[in-house]
């Protein structure tokens, strides 16, 4: 039972009385500018976080463990 050709025609057709077909169009503009923003935005994330994991690599082989002393005697 489900949602006929002819039913989805209707649909379209009472819309676009509603609406107007140029309102219909920014509409639909507004919404693939924003799913191609939510994209870019997603790859953006998925290479900070890549280059995040190469740091933390570098990192851990270049550990220097020591303690920092001052020896100005003047200025004591």
């Amino acid at each position: 039972m489900g949602i006929s050709v002819w039913q989805l025609l209707i649909i379209l057709a009472i819309v676009l009385v509603l609406f107007g077909a140029k309102r219909l169009k920014n509409v639909g503009s507004d919404l693939g500018g924003a799913i191609k923003g939510f994209k870019q935005s997603m790859r953006e994330g998925e290479d900070e976080a890549g280059s995040e994991k190469s740091l933390e690599d570098k990192e851990n082989g270049n550990v220097i463990d020591g303690e920092v002393t001052r020896h100005d005697k003047d200025k004591v």
